[in-house]
């Protein structure tokens, strides 16, 4: 292991979010889709957006977008209409089953492994405060998440 602390720590983070409490997975399987359809319906309970704004928050390609969508709307989960004002855009709006399958996901996301639970008060305490330190800096200007643009092909 790295004679560097921020290494380590950055190693046993991923250790602990990625393999052993992956709750993309999870949350994945208990709506039988993929990690990007959930993300794009949890994007879309929080109020009407474009798909182009749907496309940047999901970090993809446009044609990408619309396969994502597509599979949505097919499954009764999201609703794809002309903007008001703008017949050229389209609005994804969720509707009452994408509300209840985006909870769900949330309460699978949401939460904490066993591992946190165990911790002492005054430990949950500091990690608490270094976490909302963590999570208040500012992240790479246009993305929400890590990774690179993600595409059909």
């Amino acid at each position: 292991m790295s004679d560097d602390p921020a290494v380590r720590v950055w190693a046993r983070l991923r250790v602990m979010v990625l393999e052993r409490h992956d709750r993309r997975r999870k949350a994945a399987e208990a709506l039988g889709m993929s990690f990007i359809k959930v993300k794009a319906l949890r994007k879309a309970t929080a109020g009407p957006l474009t798909m182009r704004e749907l496309t940047e928050h999901l970090n993809t390609d446009r044609p990408y977008t619309t396969l994502v969508v597509d599979e949505l709307v097919r499954r009764g989960l999201v609703v794809r209409e002309s903007h008001p004002d703008d017949r050229r855009l389209r609005i994804v709006t969720a509707t009452p089953a994408g509300e209840e399958a985006a909870g769900r996901a949330e309460r699978i996301l949401g939460e904490p492994p066993p591992e946190l639970r165990a911790l002492s008060a005054d430990d949950l305490a500091t990690l608490d405060r270094i976490t909302a330190l963590l999570a208040a800096a500012p992240g790479p200007s246009g993305t929400d998440g890590p990774g690179d643009r993600v595409s059909g092909s």
